[in-house]
């Protein structure tokens, strides 16, 4: 996944967990805009979160915030 993709996914993460506690569940359309303007990085996340990684629809922010760090 891009670099820039990941520091994104820990800013959000942090944001989440900041506002809505350390137990806030995301999925990987949080880190997405509501209209499709990437679809090739929506699929490089999706892949790193399916395919690769085996995660459910939601995952603690905490958990993804390690994961990408």
């Amino acid at each position: 996944m891009r670099e820039s993709f990941k520091k994104k996914i820990i800013e959000v993460c942090n944001k989440k967990i900041e506002t809505k506690g350390s137990n806030v569940g995301l999925s990987f359309y949080a880190f997405f805009a509501n209209k499709n303007d990437d679809p090739e990085l929506l699929m490089e996340v999706a892949q790193w979160w399916i395919l690769t990684n085996k995660l459910d629809h939601f995952e603690k922010a905490i958990k993804i915030k390690e994961m990408v760090e």
